[in-house]
């Protein structure tokens, strides 16, 4: 970091981190603390620039790209699927955010702004773009390395930062889907087969990258190795998963003709309840 840092706070996480002066103080002590840690310590579990790990991650990259662009962009039928199981439409409809969800007229996924994109996903309890393509892209190279490239990707976790922390966020990521209320979200797809087809991939995948997470760091559930986060979130589920039901219920009436104000408003409600909930803003 050479004793500098730059971040961007999203307006909606400005007041959970600083509106009280000692949660404020903590957020701040963290981050002039790990900026000064990365900066004056010689980790040795930091492999930057190890070839072999570069060479493997540039190929796993590729593959895991590969995988992504081939369920959202050549996929028949994924943007149909995508704009009835997601609450996109509403989402510009309430005009959330700065700005536009689209930067044209919103029937296609490349017209999309990277915020609703993200957005969308978390509020299904999906998140597909924090993780889809890595269980692909890992199962790929176990299965053309063996053992030996097992051994590889192990010595990565543990002796590469950077590998490591990707890792760690990932694990955070997908402790927060959940495929049982995705279903209910993917049953908003008028047509069976194509919902069926569709979230039949994505959720092979969602299997195939927590198989590969736990192959890689010797983890038997998801935040084994962050009890503070766990319990955090173990909290807040509770009241974030009846919003999911509750917002189905009413994207399915206020797509059938329902044009009451108050099921708009209900839903304007459960899209910041879910996203206050997550603390996945996009």
């Amino acid at each position: 970091m050479n004793a500098q840092i730059r971040i961007t706070e999203q307006g909606e996480v400005i007041s959970s981190k600083y509106s009280d002066p000692e949660i404020g103080r903590r957020n701040l002590e963290i981050l002039v603390a790990a900026t000064m840690e990365a900066t004056l310590m010689d980790y040795p579990h930091n492999a930057d620039g190890n070839p072999e790990f570069m060479r493997i991650m540039e190929a796993m990259s590729l593959d895991a790209i590969a995988a992504y662009r081939q369920l959202v962009y050549e996929t028949p039928g994924f943007t149909e699927f995508f704009f009835a199981a997601t609450p996109i439409r509403e989402i510009a409809e309430l005009n959330i955010g700065s700005r536009p969800s689209s930067r044209k007229a919103m029937d296609r996924i490349e017209d999309l702004r990277a915020i609703p994109w993200v957005f969308s996903w978390g509020l299904t309890r999906i998140l597909l773009p924090g993780w889809f393509g890595f269980g692909s892209a890992v199962k790929k190279f176990v299965e053309r390395e063996g053992q030996s490239g097992l051994d590889q990707l192990r010595a990565m976790h543990k002796n590469w930062a950077f590998f490591s922390g990707l890792l760690s966020n990932m694990d955070m990521v997908l402790s927060k889907t959940d495929m049982g209320i995705a279903s209910r979200y993917a049953e908003l797809v008028p047509d069976e087969a194509l919902r069926e087809k569709i979230f039949g991939m994505i959720e092979q995948e969602w299997q195939d990258t927590v198989d590969m997470l736990f192959k890689i760091t010797d983890a038997t559930h998801l935040l084994e190795d962050n009890p503070t986060f766990a319990r955090s979130l173990t909290t807040r589920t509770p009241y974030i998963d009846p919003l999911n039901h509750l917002q189905v219920s009413l994207l399915h009436r206020h797509r059938n003709g329902d044009d009451d104000e108050k099921v708009k408003r209900a839903i304007h409600l459960t899209i910041n309840g879910i996203a206050a909930g997550l603390r996945n803003s996009g």
